[in-house]
């Protein structure tokens, strides 16, 4: 399909022979090309064996597997010309400048020396790295090692073209705050020039961000799929949160909240009640005029959305995960 630009259907894949188990188990996935596409899911879920099948560096025991229109067994040699790989751990040499690695990985991709040079030069500017001189990566901020490592999986192009897709397993992971937002940016840099983006991620407000659409794997398989808003739907509607002033009166707000005693999370040291509602707004209006005549005084009351923190523990639980290799 001309418009897709990953195709999974049925994927199997087991560890440990007869004996082992699946780290997947029937895996479908279909991602729309020009989006990014989020993978969410616990430790041992499936996400890194998916991405090592879709990137050629792994073959899947049973399935369809295809990347850019082509099968990732029988023509492994095709979709490695198109597709881009940003792995866990950066892949930098730490000694060597910026730019000096870039022309390494140019190198290392075929590249004549000085079509590496040029293609360096193009990458460094564009990830706004083009002012670090002959600074070693070793004192590089985070994010600009992330975004160096991001410019890396890009170089080796003959042309100079960004990949068709682009595999992101975990990117900004011990980033901070500032170092995720860098990579964002450059991600969605990509996306609006037309690179296909999946995204293996256990940061929910990474998803949130920057995915068109987000799959939920568990025990190998997708679980739900959907939109960010279209997941957090299955928690059940809107929140309401009320934070009194004394913590004191927990006991008798919660009876107050119209749900059931036992569906409302209670957070003593933030003075914290919460409960999913249906009818949002007569929820929020009722509330208030309890507390008023109760005489607990709450410092907020406030609706909000189903985090994708709550979504992720909704589908998911915590019961015991298939370990994949590392």
């Amino acid at each position: 399909m001309a418009d897709t630009a990953i195709i999974v259907e049925g994927a199997r894949k087991k560890y440990g022979g007869k004996a082992g188990k699946y780290a997947l188990d029937g895996l479908d996935l279909t991602v729309a090309r020009g989006t990014v596409h989020g993978v969410l899911g616990p430790n041992g879920a499936g996400k890194t064996t998916l991405v090592r099948i879709l990137s050629t560096l792994l073959r899947p025991d049973s399935g369809r597997v295809e990347v850019a229109g082509h099968d990732v067994v029988r023509q492994a040699y095709e979709v490695r010309l198109r597709i881009g790989l940003l792995g866990q751990h950066a892949a930098l040499d730490e000694e060597l400048d910026g730019r000096q690695n870039l022309e390494m990985f140019g190198r290392l991709y075929h590249l004549g020396a000085r079509h590496a040079r040029v293609r360096a030069g193009e990458l460094l500017e564009r990830f706004g790295l083009a002012d670090t001189g002959r600074k070693p990566v070793k004192q590089y901020s985070g994010g600009m090692r992330r975004r160096l490592d991001l410019a890396a999986s890009l170089i080796g192009d003959r042309h100079g073209a960004d990949p068709e897709v682009l595999f992101l397993d975990e990117p900004t992971t011990g980033l901070d705050p500032r170092g995720r937002a860098e990579v964002w940016s450059a991600v969605r840099s990509l996306v609006g020039g037309g690179t296909t983006v999946l995204l293996t991620t256990q940061y929910l407000e990474e998803a949130d961000q920057l995915a068109h659409r987000i799959s939920v794997v568990d025990a190998g398989r997708v679980i739900a799929d959907g939109t960010a808003d279209e997941l957090k739907t299955t928690t059940g509607g809107d929140r309401i949160d009320v934070v009194l002033r004394d913590a004191g009166q927990l006991g008798a707000a919660v009876a107050l909240l119209p749900v059931p005693k036992d569906a409302v999370s209670v957070d003593p040291d933030r003075r914290l009640l919460s409960a999913r509602v249906t009818e949002r707004m007569a929820a929020l209006s009722g509330v208030v005029r309890a507390l008023e005549a109760a005489g607990i005084e709450a410092e907020d009351v406030a609706l909000r959305r189903p985090t994708l923190d709550e979504v992720f523990l909704h589908l998911t639980g915590d019961d015991h995960r298939v370990k994949e290799p590392a």
